[in-house]
C-alpha cells in the first residue's frame, strides 16, 4: 500500500513559487502614508454588505476598519467582547437586553448614530425579509427572492435568522437606548452582537440609495475608515474617517488588490509593488524571510479547516461511506507537510475558548486515522467504486489543491474512487444542478460558544442545510436546545451529543486543521497581525512596538 508521508505529500504541490525578484523599497514616508495589500479575493459576492459576504477574505476587510457593532471584537487580544457602538449593556431577563449608545458617533455621510439606526439594522427590510423568529425550521433562498432592485438578495434573510434565529426586533427606548426582544431564552445574546454580521448602518443612506446594489457596494457605517472606490474583482480602496469617535485614522488609504496567484502577491512584495501579502502558504516564508527589509507575521486563527458532504449524491447517502472517508484521512500527515507543523489538528469542531465557559466536550478528537476501518466499512456499505465528485476552488483557502490532491489520494489508498472538478467561483460550488459531492469549507468560532460554528454552519438554518447539503433530524432538534436553554449541563449534553451526530454517526463534514494565516509585510511598518483575518489598521496598532 502507497504510504502518504511529508515529503510524498509536498511532492503532491503543484504552485511554485515562480520567480523570485530583489526587492524594491517604495513605501511613502509622509505623514500620514497610504498602503497597498495583495489580497487573494476582495469578496465573494461582489458587495460589501456583512450580511451578504459571510466569508474569510469578507472579514480581512470589513474588520475592524469599515463595520463597526454595538459590541466590538477584540480582535488584538482574546477575541472577546469590548465596547463599541454601545458604551454598556445589561441584561433585563432572558429574552431581553438593554444596550446604551456611545453619545456622538458619527456615520461616514457625517449623521449621528442613534437608536433609529439600531433599529433599522436589524429590521425586516434590512436583513430578515418576511422571515418569523421561529427555531427549527430551515429557511431557503427560494422563499426570498426579490421582486424589486430595493429588496434584498435572497440569500440574506436565511443568514440572518441563522445569527439570530429568535428575534423579535429592537425597540427604541430613547435616542441612545436600544433594547433587543427575543422570542425565546438565549445566553448568547451578547455573543450575537459581536458576531460578524450584527454591524451597524445608517438608516439615511440606505433609505436614499437607488438599489441594494448601489448600498452594498457602498454602505455608509462608523468605521474609521470609508469606502473610496470599490472596483469588484479588482480592487477595494477605503480611505480616512477623520470624524471617527475613536481618534483621526493613522493611514490616508488602504487599498486591496485582488492578486489570486500567490507567486504574483509573493513578487510583487519583493518588488515593493506591495506592502502586505496575505494568505501566504508556509513554504513562501523563508523566500519573504530572506528578502531584505521584509517579515512574515503568522497566527493560528479561530477558524478550522474541513471538507463538507453532500448527502443528496447516491453513494454518499450511506453514512458508512461518509464514514470511511473520515477515517481515510491522516490529519497530522497534512498539517506536517503543507504547514510545516504551524497548526494543530483540533478536537473535533471545538475551539479551546469554549472551556472559558466549560462548553468545551473533553475526550473528543476528530476520527482517527484508520484505513482498514474505512476498507472495512466501504465493504459494509457495498461500495463498488462509483465516481464521488469533488468540487474544488484554486486555492480560496491556502493550499486548498495540494491539500485536495492528498487527500484525493488517501482516499484512493482505501478504495475510494473521488474526482476533482475544479471550478471558477463559490456559486459554481454551490450550483444545485448536476451532481455534488465533496466540498471545501472552514468554520469559525464568532461567538466564543458552540453555537458557532455547529449550529450556525450545520443547524436548521446553517449553510449545509440551506443549500440541501446535509440534514439530521436530531441534530435539528437538538440545536433548538442549544439556542433556547440556559442550562449549562443541558446545552453540554446536546452539543457533545451533536458531535457525535455530525462526526462520528451521520457525518455531514470532517474536521482537517486549525486555519493559519500568514502575511508578509515590510518590516518598517511596525504592524501586528491578528490571530484572525482581519487586518486591524486602527492608531493602537500601527507602528505598534
Amino acid at each position: 500500500m502507497l504510504s502518504i508521508n511529508r515529503r510524498h505529500a509536498l511532492g503532491l504541490m503543484s504552485a511554485a513559487a515562480g520567480t523570485i525578484i530583489l526587492p524594491r523599497m517604495s513605501f511613502s514616508q509622509g505623514a500620514r502614508p497610504s498602503i497597498t495589500i495583495a489580497v487573494q479575493k476582495i469578496t465573494n459576492n461582489n458587495t460589501l454588505d456583512v450580511w451578504n459576504e459571510q466569508s474569510n477574505v469578507g472579514e480581512r476587510v470589513f474588520f475592524p476598519n469599515l463595520w463597526e457593532g454595538l459590541i466590538n471584537r477584540d480582535w488584538m487580544g482574546n477575541q472577546g467582547p469590548v465596547a463599541g457602538l454601545a458604551t454598556e449593556w445589561k441584561r433585563i431577563d432572558d429574552k431581553t437586553l438593554e444596550l446604551k449608545l456611545r453619545q456622538g458617533v458619527k456615520f461616514h455621510n457625517g449623521d449621528e448614530l442613534t437608536a433609529e439606526d439600531v433599529a433599522f439594522s436589524f429590521s425586516k427590510e434590512r436583513v430578515f425579509g418576511n422571515t418569523e423568529p421561529v427555531g427549527g425550521k430551515t429557511i431557503f433562498e427560494a422563499d426570498n427572492k426579490p421582486t424589486t432592485v430595493k429588496e434584498l438578495p435572497a440569500i440574506v434573510p436565511g443568514v440572518a435568522r441563522r445569527l439570530w434565529p429568535a428575534l423579535t426586533g429592537v425597540e427604541v427606548v430613547d435616542k441612545y437606548t436600544v433594547r433587543f426582544h427575543n422570542a425565546t431564552p438565549d445566553v448568547t445574546l451578547e455573543g450575537r452582537l459581536y458576531s460578524f454580521g450584527s454591524q451597524i448602518t445608517s438608516r439615511r443612506s440606505w433609505d436614499e440609495a437607488k438599489s441594494y446594489t448601489d448600498w452594498a457596494r457602498k454602505p455608509i457605517t462608523t468605521g474609521p475608515y470609508m469606502v473610496g472606490e470599490y472596483k469588484p474583482d479588482v480592487s477595494l480602496t477605503l480611505v480616512a474617517f477623520d470624524e471617527y469617535w475613536g481618534g483621526r485614522p493613522p493611514l490616508q488609504q488602504i487599498r486591496f488588490v485582488e492578486v489570486p496567484e500567490v507567486a504574483s502577491r509573493v513578487n510583487g512584495l519583493l518588488s515593493g509593488e506591495y506592502d502586505f501579502a496575505c494568505d501566504l502558504p508556509p513554504d513562501q516564508i523563508a523566500t519573504v524571510k530572506a528578502a531584505p527589509g521584509l517579515e512574515v507575521q503568522s497566527s493560528t486563527i479561530w477558524n478550522h479547516r474541513v471538507s463538507t458532504f453532500n448527502t443528496q449524491n447516491p453513494i454518499l447517502a450511506n453514512p458508512l461511506v461518509r464514514r470511511a472517508m473520515t477515517h481515510s484521512i491522516d490529519r497530522q500527515a497534512i498539517v506536517e507537510a503543507l504547514w510545516a507543523g504551524q497548526t494543530v489538528v483540533p478536537a473535533g469542531l471545538q475551539f479551546e475558548s469554549f472551556k472559558t465557559s466549560n462548553m468545551f466536550v473533553e475526550g473528543w478528537a476528530a476520527p482517527e486515522y484508520n484505513p482498514d476501518l474505512a476498507k472495512k466499512l466501504l465493504k459494509e456499505a457495498n461500495y463498488k467504486g462509483d465516481a464521488i465528485p469533488y468540487r474544488l476552488l484554486n486555492n480560496y483557502y491556502t493550499n486548498q489543491t495540494a491539500n485536495a490532491q492528498i487527500m484525493v489520494e488517501m482516499w484512493k489508498q482505501v478504495g475510494l474512487n473521488v474526482e476533482i472538478q475544479m471550478k471558477e467561483n463559490w456559486a459554481q460550488i454551490h450550483d444545485p444542478a448536476g451532481v455534488k459531492g465533496v466540498r471545501d469549507w472552514s468554520a469559525s468560532n464568532t461567538i466564543n460558544d458552540p453555537i458557532t460554528p455547529l449550529v450556525v454552519q450545520f443547524g436548521p438554518n446553517g449553510e449545509a442545510q440551506q443549500k440541501k447539503d446535509w440534514s439530521n433530524e436530531e441534530l435539528n432538534k437538538l440545536s433548538v436546545v442549544m439556542e433556547t436553554s440556559t442550562d449549562r449541563d443541558l446545552r453540554k449534553k446536546a452539543v457533545t451529543r451533536m458531535l457525535e451526530i455530525a462526526e462520528r454517526e451521520d457525518p455531514a463534514y470532517q474536521v482537517l486543521h486549525q486555519n493559519a494565516v500568514f502575511t508578509g509585510m515590510k518590516s518598517s511598518l511596525k504592524w501586528k497581525a491578528a490571530p484572525a483575518f482581519a487586518m486591524d489598521f486602527r492608531t493602537g496598532n500601527w507602528n505598534a512596538s
